[in-house]
């Protein structure tokens, strides 16, 4: 291969992590020479605080086109790692029992229940049955509860993986796909030249007919230069996982889940404190402390690790999926749930880059434009 077409190609997907990844090898399924950008481990990967749910519960108050959203990659989520399993051999475990909510007390119960109520109840909304156990419906499912634990929703269509295999399986499965992945490519400046685009990197100059942003936080900075507006923000996230144990949980919670391996993650944290990925032993120890009382059995367990995260946030909470009108070709994709939307990103959203345009309902419900309009009003 010649210097010259080393450094062009169909489509440069800008950042490595699971929305990223899931793009690019979605591209290189259906043909596209694809480039992917990366800045490296120094990156605010937002990947690395995921909890690895497949979740649909919970997602859409406000908006019912992400319920709807949500609910169509949970359904093609497990078709989607059958795939990645055939071609590289890399199981995700991706596993859908089913998922729960956990309450303590009655006043929670009875906010879970209005909130649920509301949620599935929105114009739009799809159908999803969603159960309210009590304590004694849901200790017949989670024999090890505690007595505080007051009940819980549970949805059939929630389910978990493993999300450290599944960013490798991705990355192993579109480089078999001849996807070229640069590390340590930081992209200093985007011009859109004569239809197409020029890429300053730390590691040199690309070219490529299409862009993709997956960037996460530095979306923002991005997208002004090919003419998108992306009003993203972080939001931090701690995380726990615990040392190896029996398997106890079949299932994933909200808050809690054992992974494959065994070991237990906890995690719901959400707090604005800029870009500050510092752990803090006041959340954490929160964490800690409703785990225990909604398994005992957890204070017996040693702490493997603690860290932080920066999710990627925008003001309602929801995704961003829009196409440049003064740089045609240019796209951003961002949203704080790269596990549960994978199977979206890589068989939906890819195939639509490649063809170069966006499907109108994904666009006109994700755009960013409704932040002016809602600023308008």
């Amino acid at each position: 291969m010649s210097e010259e077409r080393a450094r062009e190609f169909d489509v440069a997907v800008i950042g490595g992590g699971l929305l990223g990844s899931a793009i690019a090898w979605g591209l290189a399924k259906v043909g596209s020479r694809v480039v992917v950008l990366d800045e490296g481990d120094v990156a605010y990967r937002a990947s690395r605080g995921n909890f690895a749910l497949v979740w649909v519960q919970s997602k859409g108050m406000g908006m019912a086109a992400y319920t709807r959203w949500s609910l169509r990659s949970s359904e093609a989520w497990s078709g989607f790692a059958d795939v990645l399993k055939q071609q590289t051999g890399i199981d995700p475990c991706y596993r859908r029992p089913g998922g729960f909510h956990l309450v303590l007390g009655e006043h929670e119960w009875e906010k879970r229940k209005q909130t649920m109520t509301r949620l599935l109840g929105q114009p739009g909304a799809p159908e999803i049955d969603c159960e309210m156990l009590d304590h004694d419906q849901l200790a017949r499912e989670l024999p090890g509860i505690g007595v505080e634990v007051s009940g819980a929703s549970y949805t059939q269509v929630d389910g978990h993986c493993n999300s450290l295999k599944l960013l490798r399986a991705l990355h192993t499965g579109m480089q078999q796909l001849g996807v070229a992945y640069r590390t340590e490519h930081l992209v200093e400046h985007i011009d859109h030249v004569g239809g197409a685009f020029r890429l300053s990197t730390q590691g040199g100059e690309l070219r490529a007919g299409k862009v993709v942003l997956t960037a996460g936080i530095d979306n923002a900075r991005l997208g002004a230069m090919v003419g998108l507006d992306v009003p993203v923000r972080p939001q931090r996230g701690q995380l726990i996982v615990t040392e190896r144990v029996a398997p106890f949980l079949n299932y994933p919670i909200t808050t809690i889940r054992q992974t494959d391996e065994g070991s237990v993650m906890l995690g719901d944290s959400q707090e604005e404190a800029g870009l500050d990925p510092t752990v803090g032993s006041g959340v954490t120890a929160v964490l800690a402390d409703r785990a225990v009382r909604m398994f005992p059995q957890l204070g017996r367990l040693n702490v493997v690790r603690t860290w932080a995260a920066l999710r990627v946030m925008t003001q309602d909470g929801f995704p961003i999926y829009e196409q440049s009108q003064r740089c045609p070709g240019a796209f951003v994709a961002t949203c704080h749930s790269g596990v549960t939307l994978a199977a979206n990103h890589a068989l939906t959203v890819a195939p639509c880059i490649a063809k170069g345009e966006l499907p109108a309902d994904l666009f006109q419900t994700f755009s960013a434009r409704r932040f002016h309009v809602s600023a308008a009003a």
